[in-house]
């Protein structure tokens, strides 16, 4: 969802502004989460694909890998973000969480820019994942506009997993 649009008035030739108030540049912008400083970042929706800086700590602010969450930045990065979530609930000593964890890499990388990817440990993490009822590991749940759109329990294909997300898209 694109949240923010700016607008600039018609100007005539005599640089008065036109009182028809008809629009002659409409810009879309995204607002991005950075996932280095935590900083919203409002980006135009044209330059996406442009490899985005942030404005604060001057770094990018797509990766190509997930990011790692916690109890601290998990609602800034899921509720300030315009573009779809997932996050992936698991914890080191779960096999299907070690197994899926390519999967999640790869499909950071062929959504990149697209859709934010993270990580969320559960053991080092407790408070979160209650608030989502997580009751098994590996979960993925699919955030869109900071609600959930779809929930993933357990070891899965890649091709459902890009099911869903060409859904959220």
């Amino acid at each position: 969802m694109l949240r923010g649009v700016s607008r600039r008035r018609a100007k005539r030739p005599d640089n008065h502004e036109d009182d028809s108030a008809s629009l002659t540049e409409v810009t879309a912008t995204t607002n991005i989460v950075c996932p280095h400083c935590d900083i919203v970042n409002r980006i135009p929706a044209a330059r996406l694909g442009d490899r985005p800086v942030c404005g604060k700590c001057k770094q990018a602010l797509f990766t190509g890998h997930p990011l790692v969450l916690n109890d601290g930045n998990f609602n800034q990065q899921l509720t300030r973000s315009d573009i779809p979530v997932v996050v992936d609930f698991w914890a080191p000593w779960c096999g299907p969480c070690k197994a899926i964890g390519p999967i999640i890499e790869q499909l950071a990388v062929s959504f990149d820019g697209k859709v934010k990817f993270c990580r969320f440990n559960v053991d080092d993490n407790p408070l979160t994942p209650v608030k989502f009822g997580i009751k098994a590991i590996p979960t993925l749940i699919f955030f869109k506009d900071g609600h959930v759109a779809e929930q993933v329990i357990g070891l899965v294909a890649r091709a459902k997993l890009e099911e869903a997300l060409n859904k959220l898209l």
